[in-house]
């Protein structure tokens, strides 16, 4: 049984930091492309961060500079390490594995970027 689980979210302050975490179970982990999505309230789900199996790494534009993804293949673990975090960044944040014809998703963890 494939599980995505993700940890690390919370209510953060503008500016502040959060490392979200997604520890998988039941894939072969080193081999799938891992990615972070987020949903904000009322919009689409959008891609903010993906690792490749070889590592590369590619980000939406509005988080290049500030959130950095890597993994941990020994720990079966991707991370989300988010800087300066800002009010448009609280939405719920999904890990997501992909590997050809498989995708699957985690259940996700809210982000809430207030003062």
């Amino acid at each position: 049984q494939v599980q995505l689980v993700e940890s690390g979210g919370g209510l953060v302050q503008p500016g502040g930091s959060l490392r979200l975490s997604c520890a998988a179970s039941g894939i072969n982990f080193r081999i799938y492309t891992m990615g972070w999505y987020r949903q904000a309230p009322g919009k689409q789900r959008e891609l903010v961060a993906a690792i490749t199996s070889s590592g590369s790494t590619n980000y939406t534009e509005s988080v290049k500079g500030r959130f950095t993804i890597f993994r941990d293949n020994p720990k079966n673990t991707v991370y989300l390490q988010m800087n300066s975090l800002k009010p448009d960044d609280t939405a719920v944040y999904y890990c997501d594995a992909r590997f050809k014809w498989y995708d699957y998703w985690g259940q996700g963890t809210q982000v809430t970027v207030s003062s």
